[in-house]
């Protein structure tokens, strides 16, 4: 149980924030803050809250839970409303589910199972898991690698392996066979992104390193440390396609969020923003968020001037980020702290931020 939980807390930090770790039986309560449907809206969920995705096909928010580590095997898989965030479905899953990301047909949701190192596709319509692929990788103590962050592109999934030295795993997306492994990735490969502009895949990773890949040949192409030798742990990442900006963060050294050019790798700027965590840009609003962990807050920044145009106190713990595909919704998961037992002080929370007010 002890290397469970220092695993779990492990993943957990990767994943941009801690998991909830007690079970509950009873059905979740929806906290709206308002009844007006353009104001803000909180529902408590569950325990280990972690990544959202939406639905082209259904229309739904599906949400990614790990459950509790110390009392329940395997996790959930929520389908909410996306304006009400009431349930309307829920996948008991036999392994614990942390990242997330939807197919273009909004038909197939892929999660990662990181504590086994792996990745299911589920059936939105049913709940049904489809396919699994469970990677071989183990570290010296026997545990596999740690499955984290995951990306679709051109009918690859690329999933990020958490380990020192990390790998990024190439998987066939229809038919979840490993395809290619990215090797020497570094220490704990935490985001991913695809750049419609250059044409490269942008990973981030513990040892403060941006790797630039190009998925034709899926080989790292260049290794960019933007912040030299002082310590950084890089998180997520968002790009601004237009003006060729890359945002990463880091809430746990340099605590900062950096502004790279996409092209070169060089620092056009540091933003001063703090224990910064998930961060998207909306090129509709030319906006850009951030959630602060620690600090308990979601920033809105204007993009252009880096001006805060806006912060909501989202307390304890703001964590992943998603943003609705007409860019005027954005979803906040919401997870809370620790026991010093390492279960944790309630259930996490959706927060539904209409952003025409």
């Amino acid at each position: 149980m002890k290397k469970t939980t220092a695993l779990a807390a492990f993943i957990a930090l990767a994943l941009t924030g801690c998991a909830a770790q007690q079970a509950k039986t009873e059905q979740p309560a929806v906290l709206a803050q308002t009844q007006h449907k353009n104001a803000l809206t909180q529902r408590e969920l569950s325990e280990g809250v972690y990544e959202m995705a939406l639905s082209q096909q259904t229309g739904a928010l599906y949400v990614a839970t790990a459950q509790g580590f110390k009392t329940v095997q395997g996790g959930v898989i929520y389908k909410l409303d996306p304006v009400t965030l009431k349930t309307l479905g829920e996948s008991h899953t036999d392994l614990k589910n942390f990242g997330a990301v939807m197919d273009a047909d909004g038909k197939t949701l892929f999660v990662t199972n990181s504590l086994d190192g792996g990745i299911s596709a589920v059936n939105v319509e049913d709940g049904k898991v489809l396919k699994r692929l469970l990677f071989t990788e183990r570290n010296e103590k026997g545990q596999p690698y740690g499955a984290r962050e995951i990306m679709l592109h051109d009918g690859l999934l690329y999933v990020g392996g958490v380990a020192d030295p990390a790998v990024i795993w190439v998987v066939d997306a229809k038919t979840l066979k490993l395809k290619k492994r990215i090797n020497n990735a570094g220490k704990w490969v935490t985001g991913l992104l695809y750049s419609e502009q250059t044409q490269r895949i942008y990973a981030a990773n513990g040892g403060g390193e941006i790797l630039v890949i190009n998925p034709r040949t899926n080989r790292i192409e260049k290794r960019w440390k933007p912040l030299g030798d002082k310590p950084a742990l890089l998180l997520n990442l968002a790009e601004d396609p237009a003006t060729g900006r890359l945002f990463v963060t880091d809430n746990s050294k340099a605590k900062t969020t950096l502004v790279l050019d996409s092209k070169t790798g060089e620092v056009l700027k540091n933003l001063a923003t703090g224990d910064t965590l998930a961060v998207k840009f909306n090129a509709k609003r030319n906006e850009l968020y951030l959630t602060q962990r620690e600090s308990g807050r979601l920033l809105i920044l204007d993009a252009t001037t880096y001006a805060q145009k806006k912060s909501i106190d989202l307390p304890p713990h703001p964590n992943s980020l998603l943003l609705s595909a007409d860019e005027q919704t954005l979803y906040v998961t919401v997870k809370q702290g620790f026991n010093k037992d390492h279960t944790t002080k309630g259930p996490d929370s959706i927060v539904r931020i209409p952003l025409v007010q």
